[in-house]
């Protein structure tokens, strides 16, 4: 497939992907890809999504794992995967879909009353002891306007002395990991795009991507190993673990953001996902994590994947335009 017709597979689908293609790769002008991101309340998945939307403003009737979910039972054991139909997977597949928060009207609100957290039955803006969690939080509660400063500042005091963070900490863990560094700062990146941040938030922004940075993104600092075998395993949904090419799409929309170009650091990360191209210009979906699901939204491993398609194509371009 040439570049365009890549591009064109990627325009027939659905309003949430379309949108982001039409902006990022096709170059529409605005009202273009505005009209279709508009579409994302009304048609698709957005609109599915949406719909299952309980009265409390939770979804599934829980905070991270749905109500319904046995915690001894055999969706808990080691392999099942966890459910991702609870209250924060869908904030977040919304939040990332582009959905106007405004069409969520007074969810923050019911979510500030209704709902509590699995861990302990804090409130739920208020966030919990999962750093990945609290980030996912932070972010979803920018985007629909409720208070979450407090869950912001938790970042600054809960940092490894390495300038990461480590969803493990509670269990005594003083060294940072990847997947937890790259979902704070995704949390951070976010939570300053929508509210301007503060110094000392943007500070340990910066500090975290250190981190990853110092790593090249695939590294063991100590050793200069590649750090597992998941870091160069995509599969969409992204959900919280890690590979390079979401941390390498982070550093895209960070170094947007901050503005500059990219730091060379990233260019064993850029590399490795070039790698994955098809000879026909795609990329093929991986292995997802396992549990439970709303709906599926790419397609099934082994098969050429429109997500991951469109996230290594915006992130090679960005880097390749300032080569």
């Amino acid at each position: 497939m040439t570049e365009q017709a890549v591009v064109d597979w990627l325009l027939d689908s659905d309003p949430v992907l379309r949108w982001q293609v039409e902006r990022d790769l096709a170059r529409a002008p605005d009202p273009v890809w505005g009209a279709t991101r508009a579409r994302v309340a009304t048609e698709g998945f957005g609109a599915r999504l949406l719909a299952l939307q309980d009265p409390d403003g939770q979804w599934a009737g829980g905070s991270y794992f749905p109500a319904d979910f046995d915690f001894h039972g055999p969706e808990a054991q080691p392999g099942a995967g966890q459910p991702w139909t609870a209250t924060t997977w869908s904030l977040n597949a919304l939040r990332e879909w582009g959905l106007d928060a405004a069409v969520l009207g007074d969810t923050a609100e019911r979510l500030a009353e209704n709902s509590r957290w699995d861990y302990d039955g804090s409130p739920y803006w208020a966030g919990e002891v999962d750093c990945c969690i609290n980030a996912f939080t932070l972010a979803n509660g920018a985007w629909l306007g409720a208070d979450v400063t407090g869950l912001a500042d938790w970042f600054l005091e809960h940092r490894m002395a390495d300038g990461g963070w480590n969803c493990e900490w509670v269990d005594g863990s003083q060294v940072s990991s990847f997947h937890s560094t790259l979902n704070a700062l995704k949390g951070l990146l976010a939570y300053e795009q929508l509210t301007g941040g503060t110094d000392a938030l943007r500070e340990a922004r910066l500090a975290g991507e250190e981190y990853l940075l110092e790593r090249h993104l695939i590294r063991r600092k100590s050793t200069g190993e590649p750090v597992a075998e998941w870091v160069t395993q995509f599969a969409y949904p992204f959900r919280w673990r890690y590979n390079v090419l979401t941390a390498a799409d982070y550093f895209r929309a960070a170094r947007l953001h901050d503005g500059g170009a990219p730091d060379p650091r990233l260019a064993d990360a850029i590399e490795l996902i070039r790698a994955q191209r098809q000879p026909d210009g795609r990329w093929l979906q991986g292995r997802p994590l396992p549990g439970r699901v709303w709906f599926d939204v790419d397609a099934p491993e082994g098969e050429p994947s429109k997500w991951l398609t469109f996230y290594a194509s915006r992130v090679l371009d960005w880097w390749d335009a300032q080569a």
